[in-house]
């Protein structure tokens, strides 16, 4: 069942669930099964995925605007010429 902040594809939900269980075999030691990093990975995309996707959206503003900026220079700069 997708949820409204679950923007994750179900490829991308299973292998970031196979990354977790290694994170955790791997670096802590622990074996956790695909239920407990399936809810795991459902908590952190619902406690900051929404922040990350903000911050994903507000970076591309900044970009578009610095190129918009550019792109304004250059036609006063070619309209001037």
């Amino acid at each position: 069942m997708k949820r409204k902040w679950d923007r994750l594809t179900d490829e991308q939900r299973e292998t970031a669930k196979a990354d977790i269980i290694y994170f955790f075999e791997n670096k802590r030691d622990e074996k956790i099964g695909v239920i407990a990093a399936d809810q795991l990975l459902d908590f952190f995309m619902e406690h900051i995925g929404m922040h990350l996707y903000n911050q994903g959206v507000s970076d591309a503003r900044k970009a578009i605007d610095t190129r918009v900026d550019e792109l304004r220079f250059d036609l006063e700069d070619l309209y001037n010429s």
